[in-house]
């Protein structure tokens, strides 16, 4: 199965990045976990979706239609989601083009250095698929707080407790895909 990540974060040392990197470690055998670049896609303007589509943006959408399911990695920002994410989740869901998130099977993760996690964003970020009719996982919840502590130098996720979540997220994912193909 493949699953298409997507990190709402495009700095370089993300920890959100760091999830998806120990995630694609962690996929059982029967996934494989492909992770999304959000650094070209321009914002969501519905002229330039009608007229011609950016080639970064099409792209994107590709990735999204040959996944069976997606995994989305979410930092907190001003107690909600990023604007990069939310834009790329605006190209993927928007009318003009087609609505690609429809019934698209998509587990949440996200990490934050803050003692919420990313509680706040996640619940807003569960709004905003339930809008594009998404199907979303609801357990297990991986909320990383104080991700800076559980990083080694190089980014890694070091923290066992936390890849036991994710393992079991991943495990959720693919058999909900399986259960809906």
């Amino acid at each position: 199965m493949q699953i298409l990540g997507i990190s709402g974060s495009i700095r370089s040392g993300s920890y959100n990045r760091a999830l998806h990197s120990a995630a694609a470690g962690l996929m059982p055998e029967s996934g494989h976990l492909a992770i999304s670049d959000l650094h070209k896609i321009p914002l969501y303007d519905d002229e330039l979706a009608r007229e011609d589509p950016p080639q970064a943006v099409i792209a994107f959408r590709e990735y999204i239609t040959q996944s069976d399911g997606l995994l989305i990695a979410s930092p907190e920002y001003n107690y909600s989601i990023s604007g990069v994410l939310k834009n790329a989740l605006d190209w993927a869901g928007t009318h003009t083009l087609g609505n690609l998130l429809e019934e698209k099977i998509i587990a949440i993760m996200g990490a934050s250095r803050t003692i919420f996690g990313t509680v706040r964003a996640q619940l807003h970020l569960r709004q905003v698929l339930q809008a594009a009719n998404a199907i979303v996982i609801r357990k297990p919840e991986v909320y990383v707080p104080r991700v800076q502590d559980l990083v080694a130098e190089d980014n890694t996720i070091q923290d066992e407790r936390t890849l036991e979540k994710m393992r079991a997220l991943l495990e959720v994912l693919l058999s909900e895909i399986r259960r809906h193909q």
